[in-house]
This record gives C-alpha cells, structure tokens and sequence, in this order.
C-alpha cells in the first residue's frame, strides 16, 4: 500500500515501513505523529484519490533522527574582475519512518 501525502507544502510518496528525508518537523527523536492530508492511497490496482484530501485518511509516522544533510558548495564568479564568493549550505532534516497508513 502507499500514499501520496503534504509535508510542509510538498507532495510525498510513501510506502508503509519505509524511511524517508524530509524538511525539519518540530518534533523530537523517537516522537510519533500523523498527518491527515493524503491527497492519494492506492492499493494494489486500485487508487483513490481526493478533492484536494480523502476523507478519514491519514498515515502514521516515527521520527527516527534529526540531522543536517550533507554540504552543499555555492561558488560564484565574475571573470576577468576577481569577484569569487564561495559559501557552504547545510539543510536540516528529519528522517521518518512511516509506521501506518489508514485508508479511512
């Protein structure tokens, strides 16, 4: 079974048992929470989907860690006028797992 769900105004397709990154949730290690906007469910052959939601769905997840990613490197450079400007990122994350999803 898998789900098409909204996580912080991105579209996310999971799968049950599975681990997945996504943008930091004010949650902590070990905390488990449920999001109710699931925009699709399918099963095998058969797919519902909602208008934007279904109704009565959601799906349970587990934090399993929050972390940074890996750095990113953002160079710049102007030729022939020694402008260069080089600057590192790094997004915080949070990896979930998706304990359950509830069709509703």
């Amino acid at each position: 079974m898998y789900a098409v769900v909204e996580i912080s105004g991105k579209q996310q397709l999971v799968k049950e048992n599975e681990t997945i990154k996504i943008d930091r949730l004010p949650y902590n290690d070990g905390d488990e929470f449920e999001i109710k906007n699931v925009l699709a469910i399918g099963e095998g052959e058969s797919t519902s989907f909602g208008t934007p939601y279904l109704e009565g769905a959601s799906v349970k997840f587990s934090v399993v860690q929050n972390k940074k990613d890996k750095k990113v490197i953002v160079f710049k450079k102007k030729r022939r006028k020694g402008y260069e400007v080089k600057r590192g990122h790094r997004q915080y994350l949070s990896v979930v797992k998706v304990e359950k999803i509830i069709k509703g």
